[in-house]
């Protein structure tokens, strides 16, 4: 890497738009997945940290997939429920 390159990534002004841009992103595919009961998806979206793509790609595009089809939070429900 060149020097301005260095100086431009390590600038804190920089760093904070890049850390609002990430969290924006995160909040609104978790709240998204959360809103739809997509467990899956919400957790890879908390654990993964991919720079907001996987996070545009899931509010754009991969919402459409529920992979599980709720069933883990029916189970988790009912196990909830019968104790």
């Amino acid at each position: 890497m060149n020097e301005q390159m260095i100086q431009i990534l390590s600038n804190p002004v920089f760093l904070f738009v890049f850390l609002i841009w990430s969290l924006f992103w995160k909040a609104y595919a978790l709240w998204q997945a959360a809103s739809k009961r997509q467990l899956i998806w919400f957790v890879l979206i908390l654990i993964m940290n991919s720079l907001g793509l996987l996070e545009i790609a899931y509010v754009f595009y991969l919402n459409k997939w529920d992979l599980d089809k709720g069933k883990i939070l029916k189970t988790l429900e009912n196990r909830r429920k019968n104790k």
